[in-house]
C-alpha cells in the first residue's frame, strides 16, 4: 500500500477521495504537485488500470516532472498513463480518430507563425488588403472565436461590421486550406476533439469508459473549448478531480475563463471541495504581503494562507532614478544577495511585466559579468533556420503541407522565383493537387524556363528519396543525412558572421534533439517528433543546471519558486500594465499577476520602480503602482540609495531639472493617480497648456473625459482618456484637439 506518511491531513484527503467531482483550491506553496502525484499513484496501488486515467497538465515540462515522481512510487506499470498538455493528449487522440473528420494521420500542427502565413495567403487570396486590415488581428480574432466553438457559419451569420465580415471569410477559406493542407492550428486540437465527440457518440461514449478519472491541474486557466472537452468526456463517471487556485488566473488575454473554477459547485452539484491552505514555499513575511494583496480583489474563493516558516526579513523596495539605475541596483543586490546567503546565480530569478523591460536587465548584467538566461523571447524552435529544417522534416510526413513547401521550395537558393512559384501554385490549385505533387509535371506548366522545370524536378527528388530513407535509417541518421546534402551548415560556416555562427549553432542543436530524441524512445517516429516540437512552449526548454540568473516575464514564472526574486517596474501603466480597455477586471487579473510574482520568492524578495523609464521610444515620467500602497508599509522596507522618492535631479534634454512628486485621490473610483511636475520649470509655451494626468477635457466627438495616462513629449505625446460616453481611448494629442476644462 502506498505510504502517505510525508503528506498533511488535507492534502491525505484530496489524494483519497476517490469517487465523484473534486475540487482542490491549491493556494501557492501548498504541495498541489505533490497532490495529484500521490492521488494518480493511490489509484493504481488500489487496482484502478493506469490506462483508465487521464491527467491534463499545462506544461510539458510539468508533465514529464510528475511522471517521474509517479513512477517512482509505483514503478513501470504506470507508462501507460495518459498524462500532458490539453494539446499534445488531443493530438494524440485525433491520430487515432482524425479521419472521421476528414484528415490523415499524418497531419501537420502549425503554429503561430505558420498560422499568420496561412492567413496572410488566404487574404491575399480574397483580395482583403493587410494595410487596411492587420493579418495578426484577424488571427487573434479567429483564435478567439475557435476558443468560443463558433463556426465560420456563425461567424458569418453574427458578423456586425466590415472587420468582423472580413475575419468571418478569412476564416472560412483559412479552415477549408488547413484541411486541404491536411494541417491543423494550436486551437484546432481542442476544436476538433469536441466536434468529434458531439457528432460521433459511439466515439465519446468509448473514450469516456476508456477515461473514468481525470485529472486537471491548474483548472483556474482552462478555457471555454477545454471546459467542453473536460465536461464531455466526465460526464459518465463523474470521476473528475481539478487543482487550481483562483487567485493564480492570469491568462484571461489566451481565453482563459475565471469562472471556470469559481463556478465548479454549480456545474458538478454535490462535488466535494478540499482547500490546501498551508504554504511550504515561502516566509511569513512574503505570504503576509501576498495576502494582503491579493484580498483587494472581489468574487474570489475564500482561504486563508499560513505558513510554519520563519518569518524572514522584509521586502525590499528599490526607489531608482531610471531604468538603467534599476540594473545596476539589481546587480549589485545580486552580488550581495550571493555572499550573503551563499546562493548560486540559478537560485535568482528577475521577473518583469513586459519582455522590453529585459534591455536594460540584460545591459547591466553583461557591464557586471552576471550570466543570465532567458525564458521567452524568441522561442528556439521558432528560430528562422531551425523552422527551415522542421519544414524539409513536415514534408516528408505530410506530403499534403503547402505552407511547409513553400517556406524551402528556394531554401537554399534554387532560382524558383516569385513568379515561378505563383504560376505552379495556380497550376496545383486547377487540379486540386497538393504542391509538391506537380513539381515533377513542371513540364505541363507554361511560362517556366528549363533551369526552373529542372530545379523544381530536383527538389521533388530530394524529398521522394528522403521518403524511402525514412524506413531505413532512424530518424537522427535522416535529419543529418538532409541537411548535409542540402549544405545547409556550409552555408552558414562559410558566411562566416556572428549571426551566421549563431544559426550554425542552432541547426547543430536541432540535430542533436532529435538523436537525443530518437535514442530516448524504443521506436521514435519523425511524427512523434514533430509533434513534440510543435506544441513545446519556452519554459519546456529552460535549462535549471545552468548557473545563471533568470529572466523571465511574470506570466512565464507561474509554476517556479527561487530562493530570491526581483520583481521590477511597479508602476502605474508597467504593473498594472495599461492597455486601451483597461477596465477595473484588468486592474484584478494584474493583481492576481504580481501576486504569482510575489508568491514564487521563498527567502528573499525585492521590488523595484523607477521614476524615469524609457517607454516607446520615449523619456517619461513614471508613477509608482497602486499595489505598492495595497501592502503594508511595516513589511516594507524602502531603499532610496541613488534616488530619493521625494527630490531627485534628472537630466533630460539637457535640462537639470528638479522634480517633486504629489499624489492625488481619484474620487470616483477610489484609485491613486499621480502627476509629476516641477512647479519652478513652465513646460508650457504660450499657446499650449499643460496635459496632465488629472486633467479634465471635452472631445468634438466623444464629449467630456479625464486623461488617465499621458506619455511622450511635444508632436509625440500620447493621451489615455477615460471619457464620460465611450470609455477610454489612445490618442495623439497634437490631432486630438482636446479642450482642456
Amino acid at each position: 500500500m502506498l505510504s502517505l506518511r510525508d503528506v498533511n491531513p488535507q492534502q491525505r484527503e484530496a489524494i483519497k477521495t476517490v469517487d465523484g467531482p473534486l475540487m482542490v483550491i491549491a493556494g501557492p506553496g501548498s504541495g498541489k504537485t505533490r497532490v495529484l502525484v500521490y492521488r494518480i499513484a493511490h489509484l493504481i496501488s488500489i487496482g484502478v488500470p493506469p490506462y483508465s486515467i487521464i491527467a491534463l497538465t499545462f506544461t510539458n515540462k510539468a508533465a514529464k516532472e510528475m511522471k517521474g515522481r509517479i513512477r517512482d512510487l509505483v514503478g513501470e506499470k504506470s507508462s501507460s498513463l495518459w498524462m500532458g498538455t490539453f494539446h499534445s493528449l488531443c493530438a494524440r487522440l485525433l491520430r487515432y480518430e482524425c479521419s472521421k473528420l476528414g484528415f490523415e494521420k499524418n497531419f501537420s500542427i502549425y503554429d503561430t507563425q505558420d498560422s499568420l502565413n496561412l492567413i496572410k495567403s488566404v487574404m491575399s487570396q480574397l483580395g482583403i488588403p493587410t494595410q487596411q486590415f492587420n493579418p495578426s488581428a484577424i488571427q487573434n480574432r479567429i483564435s478567439r472565436v475557435k476558443n468560443q466553438l463558433l463556426t465560420p457559419e456563425v461567424c458569418t451569420a453574427q458578423a456586425a461590421d466590415l472587420f468582423e465580415e472580413k475575419v468571418a471569410a478569412v476564416y472560412t477559406r483559412y479552415q477549408i486550406r488547413l484541411k486541404e493542407n491536411n494541417a491543423m492550428d494550436f486551437d484546432d486540437l481542442l476544436l476538433h476533439p469536441i466536434h468529434l465527440f458531439t457528432t460521433h457518440k459511439k466515439v465519446l461514449s468509448d473514450y469516456q469508459d476508456r477515461f473514468r478519472f481525470i485529472l486537471i491541474d491548474e483548472y483556474q486557466d482552462t478555457n471555454h473549448a477545454q471546459y467542453v472537452f473536460i465536461k464531455l468526456l466526465a460526464d459518465k463517471f463523474r470521476n473528475l478531480c481539478v487543482v487550481g487556485d483562483d487567485a493564480q488566473s492570469i491568462y484571461a488575454f489566451r481565453g482563459a475563463d475565471i469562472r471556470n473554477i469559481l463556478d465548479f459547485e454549480r456545474d458538478y452539484i454535490g462535488g466535494k471541495i478540499i482547500r490546501l491552505e498551508q504554504n511550504y514555499r515561502s516566509t511569513k513575511t512574503i505570504l503576509a504581503g501576498a495576502d494582503q494583496l491579493i484580498k483587494k480583489n472581489g468574487g474570489q474563493i475564500n482561504k486563508n494562507l499560513w505558513t510554519d516558516n520563519r518569518q524572514g526579513e522584509a521586502i525590499t523596495l528599490l526607489e531608482c532614478e531610471d531604468d538603467k539605475d534599476e540594473g545596476e541596483r539589481i546587480s549589485r543586490r545580486i552580488f550581495a544577495d550571493i555572499q550573503s546567503k551563499k546562493h548560486d546565480f540559478k537560485h535568482i530569478a528577475v521577473m518583469y511585466r513586459t519582455n522590453a523591460q529585459s534591455r536594460s536587465l540584460e545591459e547591466a548584467f553583461r557591464r557586471n559579468s552576471i550570466p543570465y538566461t532567458i525564458v521567452g523571447g524568441v522561442e528556439f524552435y521558432q528560430r528562422k533556420e531551425v523552422k527551415d529544417v522542421l519544414a524539409y522534416l513536415r514534408c516528408l510526413v505530410n506530403p499534403k503541407d503547402n505552407e511547409s513547401v513553400l517556406r524551402i521550395i528556394n531554401y537554399p537558393n534554387r532560382g524558383i522565383g516569385a513568379v515561378s512559384v505563383k504560376k505552379i501554385l495556380h497550376y496545383a490549385a486547377q487540379r486540386v493537387l497538393p504542391l509538391l505533387s506537380v513539381l515533377t509535371e513542371t513540364k505541363d506548366i507554361g511560362g517556366l524556363s528549363e533551369k526552373t522545370k529542372n530545379a523544381c524536378a530536383s527538389f521533388g527528388s530530394l524529398v521522394e528519396k528522403y521518403n524511402k530513407l525514412r524506413q531505413q535509417i532512424s530518424i537522427g541518421e535522416l535529419a543529418r543525412a538532409l541537411v548535409d546534402e542540402l549544405g545547409i551548415l556550409r552555408i552558414y560556416k562559410d558566411e562566416g558572421t556572428s549571426e551566421s555562427m549563431s544559426r550554425w549553432d542552432n541547426v547543430q542543436e536541432l540535430l542533436s534533439g532529435i538523436s537525443e530524441f530518437d535514442a530516448s524512445r524504443e521506436k521514435a517516429t519523425l511524427e512523434d517528433f514533430l509533434q513534440e516540437v510543435s506544441l513545446v512552449a519556452d519554459v519546456d526548454r529552460w535549462d535549471t543546471s545552468f548557473n545563471a540568473v533568470t529572466l523571465m516575464t511574470l506570466h512565464s514564472a507561474k509554476g517556479l519558486e527561487f530562493p530570491t526574486v526581483f520583481i521590477t517596474g511597479l508602476e502605474e501603466g508597467l504593473l498594472p500594465l495599461y492597455t486601451p480597455q483597461f477596465e477595473n477586471n484588468d486592474v484584478e487579473e494584474e493583481r492576481r499577476l504580481f501576486y504569482v510574482g510575489i508568491t514564487r520568492a521563498m527567502e528573499r524578495l525585492c521590488i523595484s520602480r523607477a521614476h524615469l523609464r524609457f517607454r516607446y521610444g520615449d523619456l517619461s515620467y513614471q508613477t509608482p503602482s497602486r499595489f505598492l500602497d495595497e501592502i503594508d508599509s511595516s513589511l516594507i522596507v524602502i531603499d532610496t540609495a541613488g534616488a530619493s522618492p521625494t527630490q531627485s535631479k534628472f537630466r533630460t534634454n539637457g535640462i537639470l531639472r528638479q522634480r517633486k512628486r504629489a499624489t492625488r485621490t481619484d474620487r470616483e473610483t477610489g484609485s491613486p493617480y499621480f502627476t509629476d511636475v516641477d512647479p519652478h520649470v513652465d513646460y508650457t509655451s504660450d499657446e499650449e497648456k499643460i496635459l496632465d494626468v488629472g486633467s479634465l477635457v471635452e472631445h468634438e466627438y466623444f464629449g467630456r473625459g479625464k486623461v488617465i495616462y499621458v506619455t511622450g513629449k511635444g508632436d509625440t505625446t500620447k493621451a489615455v482618456v477615460d471619457f464620460d460616453s465611450v470609455g477610454r481611448k489612445n490618442l495623439m494629442v497634437k490631432f486630438a484637439r482636446l479642450k482642456l476644462l
